[in-house]
């Protein structure tokens, strides 16, 4: 968890003001959850191991002998901090969906908290930026999650990225192709490929029992993708599987691309997984060249909503990373133009140095009061750091006279 100086405060506001006006350009409307969900939500499988993650908030008024009757820490819990946004989602949808449009295009942007081992570009607080469509069954809603994530990329200036594109029904269709029958460990361990490469995932399997001429098939399909490069059109993908993997999801994957057209770099990955185990159709992550991490990442899951209403309800998602997005983009202080700074001192009263500023401020500027030190340059060094354009000395009785920073 980390503090920002106001100039990376400034920095990290204009990146949110691009994504959330692009997001709001695509149709899609901002909605706002609190920061804690009912502990039994976040443990009720639909995180996967981001659950384990949780920060869990003890129930209120317990005593040394509540601590010392339980047989499990989660009995002493009641409400825990959001590890992501899907959730709150799911339970926001349930909860007001009588008010709602029945195609609900959702923009949250928020911090959420994960109890990880900090390192570069993870944190234990860090803030997603995620669009989810609820309602809308066909492909049109990764269609549109996928066009607006590129756009977003494009005004941030960030560009190279390709989106990877796969299905949870091709990847559970490959599985049982290959002979890989227990799916849940497989796709653990086909998740782990980019950081333990395909010997990794062929020794780790092997570990957990795996068969051995499904071991051998599948080391040469990981050979023969290992920088996955062809677009997901029906012939390549075709021929990339073993025949009659998950034909209808193939098909599927193939629509999007057409209906995307040649406006986003697309690449059928067969072995990208996402973490997440509520994903039940189209799996998508944003790659760059430069970067060993993914910028965002998304999915379909049809399933999670009926775990709250009742009723399976569809819904896909993508979500943007952005404090490893934040460090793409240029880290120029933004300048405002409407930023002035009135350098003063004893010569003129408080009284009408806050007149001053107050006529300044009705004028639509942001104003800032600066004592002034034998080192002027040092003050504007700082303000110039700070995103002020303009300055001017208060003098009694006489008008300002605005010089430029810098």
């Amino acid at each position: 968890m980390r503090d920002f100086t106001p100039a990376e405060k400034s920095q990290r506001d204009a990146v949110l003001a691009v994504i959330r006006d692009t997001y709001r350009s695509h149709g899609f409307d901002e909605i706002e959850t609190p920061v804690m969900e009912e502990s039994s939500r976040l443990s009720a499988g639909l995180g996967g191991d981001n659950e384990k993650l949780a920060f869990g908030i003890l129930k209120r008024g317990l005593t040394v002998d509540d601590v010392h009757g339980v047989s499990a820490i989660a009995e002493l819990l009641d409400m825990g901090l959001r590890y992501d946004l899907t959730v709150p989602l799911a339970r926001f949808f349930a909860t007001n969906r009588a008010e709602l449009p029945p195609v609900f295009r959702a923009i949250q942007i928020a911090p959420v908290w994960r109890a990880e081992r900090p390192q570069k570009g993870r944190y234990r607080q860090f803030v997603q930026c995620d669009i989810d469509i609820v309602g809308e069954p066909g492909f049109l809603a990764e269609v549109e999650l996928i066009t607006a994530t590129h756009s977003t990329l494009e005004r941030l200036g960030v560009t190279g990225t390709s989106i990877r594109l796969n299905d949870r029904r091709i990847l559970l269709g490959l599985l049982a192709a290959l002979g890989l029958t227990d799916t849940d460990s497989a796709l653990i361990t086909l998740d782990k490929l980019d950081k333990v490469g395909a010997d990794g995932v062929i020794a780790e399997l092997r570990e957990r029992g795996a068969d051995e001429t499904a071991l051998t098939t599948l080391a040469n399909l990981l050979s023969s993708h290992a920088n996955p490069t062809s677009a997901p059109t029906l012939a390549a993908m075709t021929d990339a599987l073993p025949a009659g993997v998950a034909p209808e999801a193939v098909a599927e994957l193939a629509a999007i691309a057409d209906a995307v057209g040649h406006a986003v770099p697309l690449v059928f990955d067969p072995f990208l997984v996402r973490g997440m185990g509520y994903y039940t159709g189209a799996i998508f992550e944003v790659a760059h060249p430069e970067l060993g991490y993914s910028l965002g990442g998304g999915g379909r899951y049809d399933g999670m909503i009926g775990r709250f209403l009742g009723t399976d309800v569809p819904a896909v998602g993508f979500s943007l990373g952005f404090e490893r997005l934040v460090d793409l983009v240029s880290t120029a202080t933004a300048v405002d133009d409407s930023a002035v700074a009135v350098v003063y001192d004893d010569t003129i009263t408080p009284a009408d140095l806050i007149a001053l500023k107050k006529q300044l401020v009705s004028e639509g500027l942001r104003v800032r009061l600066v004592r002034k030190t034998k080192n002027t340059r040092a003050i504007l060094e700082q303000l110039e750091r700070d995103g002020f354009r303009r300055y001017a000395f208060a003098n009694p009785g006489e008008p300002l006279d605005w010089k430029e920073i810098g």
